[in-house]
């Protein structure tokens, strides 16, 4: 199964791959570098990376004015990430029926255009979602217990913060344990998550 490194926007659904959720596919996310040596060991070295409509993160990021030069800018960002990561880009995960992108990937967005839904976090611990929630932002992490508390911290704080700035409310934590990667991973991994204060509700 191929791994595919996707924003957390709770509006992709990939459709062939396993979804790793960061935020804004890892663009100017302090730590990123760090997480994806970690993913590699985990996952393999051919990751891929992908793209998304009306990302939030990009636009704010870049000071962009509408969506059509978020969706243009993200796409030249994130091929400029996978070159500099060594990741394979898969392309832009489109708001139109299920789409085959690039390195056996296939997805789509299935929220609303211009309206965000999510009403909760999910922490994916053991490889990647294993069962599609509309209702949740995602956040891969599997790579927590094998960086320094402080990366972690950061990297999922920053993540945590602007989906709740986003979602204009407190959002609870759920964890998903299932993967590849089995239960004492995922228990691991939710250990150091609760460590750092990122508790289920």
């Amino acid at each position: 199964m191929a791994y595919v490194i996707t924003c957390g926007d709770e509006g992709i659904q990939i459709n062939i791959g396993t979804r790793l959720g960061i935020l804004g596919s890892g663009f100017e996310l302090t730590g990123f570098p760090q997480v994806v040596k970690v993913l590699k060991k985990l996952f393999g070295k051919d990751l891929r990376i992908t793209a998304n409509e009306e990302n939030e993160w990009i636009k704010e990021r870049l000071g962009l004015a509408n969506w059509e030069r978020t969706n243009d800018s993200m796409q030249q960002q994130i091929k400029a990430l996978a070159d500099e990561q060594k990741l394979l880009y898969a392309g832009l995960i489109p708001f139109t029926d299920p789409r085959q992108l690039k390195h056996e990937i296939k997805g789509h967005m299935v929220r609303p255009k211009k309206i965000h839904i999510a009403n909760k976090i999910c922490f994916t611990l053991s490889g990647g979602e294993q069962t599609y929630h509309l209702g949740h932002y995602l956040i891969c992490a599997e790579w927590v217990s094998a960086v320094s508390k402080k990366v972690a911290k950061e990297f999922l704080t920053t993540q945590v913060e602007f989906y709740q700035k986003q979602a204009k409310m407190e959002l609870p934590f759920v964890f998903e344990m299932d993967g590849e990667l089995g239960e004492e991973v995922a228990t691991t991994n939710k250990q150091v998550l609760e460590d750092l204060g990122f508790k289920a509700s």
